[in-house]
């Protein structure tokens, strides 16, 4: 009999519904390569087992970026527009080259700041939701991490960091009626969301040329690649990908993190009780929720991986979900364990094209979960979460909890 399902890792919906975790399940066990065929008629490969996807993101002679990180290209073509331009899709050298630029904004030293100004938002926050007995987690809570990291890393008020959230949410959530209208073309829609977000960089490069502070953007309008300044299309993509990094990494996986340990009592109750499992706690989270599900990559030559033999210019696409599952990496893999040690789980990826942003994302969900461990808040769900409709972002746009009077 045979074991081969036709599973398509394009349906949103099946995300929505969290059916991909049983879905992974079954290609690991019997495709660990997968050969997607898609509804539209695209073709990629999937790789689901955890070592084929350390080996992808290690192999970066063979699996290029240039093509960008996600499926279908940009608005304009099929080949991604940040291509060569934007650090998720560049190529080494040049991707070396422009990390150096970039890594500045990043510092221990700007990690510092980026601390102090989310414990600021974070403590507001919490003591806002602790006197109205409650809040939507997703929208009034879990969003002051990327604020507070934006006011620093770009030197903008809290405001402008929300208006920024709220347009790299709409991007990424472009198929979700929850930021967008749904009816009109999908292409078009991202054209016209990519624009306002140039837009708003657009007026900030401005601000900075004629007042240059410590932020990203005067440290792009600065920056130099082989005697090269940067072009103001290069700056736009370069901020556009911190933000979009930043925006859905630490509050997506607070959302998801923060229902983990609702749905999972035992657990809340030992971290209440144990703050010192609060950094292990957080790893747990990050593998648990694989907010940035895939990546994707193209083949610049022929690779055979096992009996599968991966063409030159085929999509191969890194699934960090599922990785981050594989029973052979993570014994009880869909057990959540807040005590779960080593786990090195891929929710940043690896090699080369490991997270830029991961230690300030890491020091932002600190902050949260060491004020609700220092406070014991005890949050319970007072309706029904609401899923982000996406393959790509794995988040909640709505969590809605009680504080608990127990």
């Amino acid at each position: 009999m045979s074991t081969r399902l036709e599973i398509d890792l394009t349906d949103v919906d099946m995300f929505v519904r969290g059916d991909h975790l049983a879905a992974f399940e079954h290609l690991r066990a019997h495709e660990p390569i997968y050969r997607n065929e898609s509804a539209d008629g695209g073709r990629f490969w999937a790789l689901t087992r955890y070592d084929d996807v350390l080996w992808a993101y290690g192999n970066h002679a063979v699996f290029g970026s240039e093509h960008g990180a996600i499926l279908g290209g940009s608005f304009r073509s099929e080949a991604d527009t940040a291509g060569g331009k934007m650090l998720v899709a560049t190529d080494v050298p040049r991707h070396r080259l422009l990390k150096q630029q970039i890594h500045p904004a990043m510092s221990a030293a700007v990690t510092a700041r980026v601390a102090d100004q989310v414990r600021e938002l974070v403590n507001a926050a919490v003591d806002r939701a602790i006197a109205d007995g409650g809040c939507d987690f997703a929208t009034e809570l879990a969003t002051e991490l990327p604020a507070g990291a934006l006011m620093v890393v770009m030197g903008i008020g809290r405001r402008d960091a929300h208006h920024l959230i709220g347009l790299t949410r709409r991007m990424i959530g472009f198929r979700d009626e929850t930021f967008v209208d749904i009816g009109e073309d999908a292409r078009l829609r991202l054209a016209w969301l990519q624009a306002e977000i140039f837009e708003f960089f657009a007026d900030l490069v401005d601000e900075r040329r004629s007042k240059p502070g410590a932020d990203l953007v005067s440290i792009l309008l600065g920056a130099e690649i082989n005697g090269r300044r940067l072009s103001e299309e290069e700056i736009f993509y370069n901020c556009m990908n911190v933000a979009v990094g930043g925006n859905e990494t630490s509050s997506y996986t607070a959302c998801t993190g923060m229902l983990a340990l609702v749905e999972h009592p035992e657990q809340y109750d030992r971290l209440l009780s144990a703050p010192e499992l609060t950094k292990d706690a957080i790893e747990e989270m990050l593998r648990w929720s694989s907010t940035n599900a895939y990546v994707q990559r193209v083949a610049k030559a022929d690779v055979r991986r096992g009996d599968v033999l991966i063409r030159e210019g085929d999509s191969v696409t890194l699934w960090n979900v599922s990785a981050n599952r594989d029973e052979a990496q993570f014994p009880d893999a869909d057990v959540f364990d807040i005590g779960r040690t080593p786990n090195r789980h891929l929710s940043y990826g690896a090699g080369i094209h490991r997270c830029i942003g991961a230690p300030i994302a890491a020091a932002e969900l600190s902050l949260l979960f060491d004020r609700i461990v220092a406070d014991r808040v005890r949050f319970e769900l007072a309706d029904e979460p609401q899923r982000l409709r996406s393959n790509f972002i794995l988040g909640m746009t709505r969590l809605p909890l009680e504080v608990s009077a127990a």
